[in-house]
């Protein structure tokens, strides 16, 4: 049976287990009603994620953020609340003459795909920011970040993870040099060829909200 991973304001239900703190399985006597908004692929069994159906706040239950910290806590659990913490990746929207520009990377969890030039955030950096050394990095040439023209999130298929996503107007100062290591290619393509390659659905998307 797959765990439950029930979670209300940063507080996290759980249950005793080999005298360790673990998740409840489907199955186990829960003392409130939730609603499941997740099936994801974590652990042997997998884990739904569920929100709590309570009158107040659960004080009594432990903090999300101790668990990492606490040596009492089952590893199924441990690895739910690090997978459960949202990734944050900005993404570069370079357009020249209708035509949009992509990037296939040579490494990394895009190895071999098209994708827009961007990343992920680090620890205390902007999404500004991480867009420009991003794009930077890839592309070997300075660049102006512009607008912020979106943001979106989503729940990987595969992975599990939840994606906030934000997407910048960029404008490029020189011809793209790509790094090898992290860039196999980079090319522009019409805006409707660029959405159809895209590897991800949600950046796909977006994509084709842009005004041609």
């Amino acid at each position: 049976m797959a765990y439950l991973y029930l979670e209300r304001d940063g507080k996290v239900y759980t249950v005793s287990r080999n005298g360790r703190l673990d998740l409840p399985r489907e199955g186990d006597p829960i003392p409130f009603t939730y609603r499941i908004l997740h099936r994801l692929p974590w652990g042997d069994e997998g884990v739904m994620f569920g929100v709590p159906e309570l009158a107040r706040h659960p004080h009594e239950w432990v903090g999300k953020d101790e668990i990492p910290e606490r040596e009492d806590v089952s590893p199924v659990l441990r690895e739910a609340v690090h997978r459960s913490l949202p990734r944050a990746v900005a993404e570069g929207i370079v357009e020249e003459e209708g035509r949009i520009l992509l990037v296939r990377a040579s490494r990394g969890l895009t190895k071999g795909l098209w994708s827009l030039p961007g990343g992920f955030l680090m620890f205390g950096e902007s999404p500004e920011l991480a867009v420009k050394r991003e794009v930077e990095e890839e592309l070997g040439t300075p660049c102006r970040v512009g607008r912020l023209l979106g943001v979106r999130s989503k729940v990987g298929e595969h992975t599990g993870l939840h994606w906030l996503m934000f997407f910048y107007e960029v404008q490029l100062a020189g011809e793209p040099k790509p790094d090898p290591d992290e860039i196999a290619e980079a090319r522009f393509f019409p805006k409707k060829e660029a959405a159809d390659r895209l590897c991800d659905k949600t950046m796909a998307a977006f994509l084709r909200t842009l005004p041609s």
